[in-house]
């Protein structure tokens, strides 16, 4: 009977620790980056532009790009020049909704993203990534990569 209780209170211990996957402050997880290496020179009409892939949770779901009421951003840093920048959180307002979880997908379209210090020699570039969603809630700093440079 004793170990009976002691299972119980083991298992509503753990229950009641269990971390909320959805909370007010979004939440991300990379995945990847799509192609994983660049080309010099590469642009969108010459062949595809590498994309950070990530999954963002929040509660509230407040999200996206509404034109004229609000606007989400991703910031994105590249830790090879330590130059950052953000862009537009894509359009979310149709799919919105409570516990909103999505797989996101951003291409690495301004130069900033894509340079090297010594663009003539191979280089591994990494980013930093955040959101901050219209509550200006800053998500966790997620780490990408590699992506891989060739000149």
């Amino acid at each position: 009977m004793r170990y009976i209780i002691l299972l119980a209170l083991v298992i509503i211990f753990a229950i009641s620790c269990k971390k909320d996957k959805f909370t007010t402050v979004p939440q991300l997880t990379y995945k990847s980056i799509d192609p994983s290496t660049y080309k010099a020179g590469t642009t969108t009409t010459s062949g595809n532009l590498p994309k950070i892939i990530f999954e963002v949770t929040d509660s509230e779901g407040d999200l996206g790009f509404i034109p004229i009421e609000d606007t989400a951003f991703v910031y994105i840093k590249n830790l090879k020049t330590n130059l950052s920048d953000s862009v537009t959180f894509p359009n979310t307002k149709p799919i919105v909704f409570k516990n909103f979880t999505a797989t996101v997908e951003v291409t690495l379209d301004k130069p900033i993203f894509l340079q090297v210090p010594n663009t003539s020699v191979k280089d591994t570039i990494f980013y930093e990534l955040y959101v901050k969603d219209f509550a200006k809630n800053k998500s966790n700093v997620i780490k990408c990569g590699p992506l891989f440079y060739t000149p």
